[in-house]
């Protein structure tokens, strides 16, 4: 049987799942993901896990949050006074908001409250603190040439 090896491409489907259950993510929407076994394009843990396996097999593989992305950091949860957000359109929970941080990148903020003299913004990921496990089907290889 033929097994896949750094440098194939691979043609994979998996969903992603949170510890409680909560799907994440997956190829159930835009189809099966083709990608290069060993090339940095799906977390290193995934990456090792289909090494080997062949055609039609299936594993789990969980990646710890330090590996995905990384701890929950309760500094980039921030108040925002109402003043200094533009009036329209008024804000509400989910709504996302670019700042600069201190190194000059930009963060992206997800409001989580409002109040009527500031709203609170989260600027860690969303699935920041949480291990990902993956359920992986390995579809077919193509052999690296």
């Amino acid at each position: 049987m033929m097994t896949a090896k750094k440098g194939d491409q691979i043609i994979i489907d998996f969903v992603v799942r949170t510890s409680d259950g909560r799907v994440v993510g997956g190829t159930e929407r835009e189809g099966s993901q083709t990608l290069t076994l060993g090339a940095g394009e799906i977390f290193p843990q995934v990456d090792e896990g289909l090494t080997g396996m062949g055609a039609g097999e299936e594993k789990a593989v969980t990646v710890p949050s330090e590996a995905a992305f990384g701890p929950r950091r309760d500094e980039l949860v921030v108040r925002i006074p109402r003043e200094q957000l533009p009036a329209d359109p008024p804000p509400k929970p989910g709504m996302q908001l670019s700042a600069n941080g201190q190194d000059g990148k930009t963060i992206v903020l997800t409001i989580t409250e409002v109040s009527e003299e500031a709203v609170t913004a989260d600027g860690n990921h969303p699935l920041a603190g949480k291990d990902l496990h993956f359920a992986v089907t390995l579809v077919e290889i193509k052999k690296a040439a």
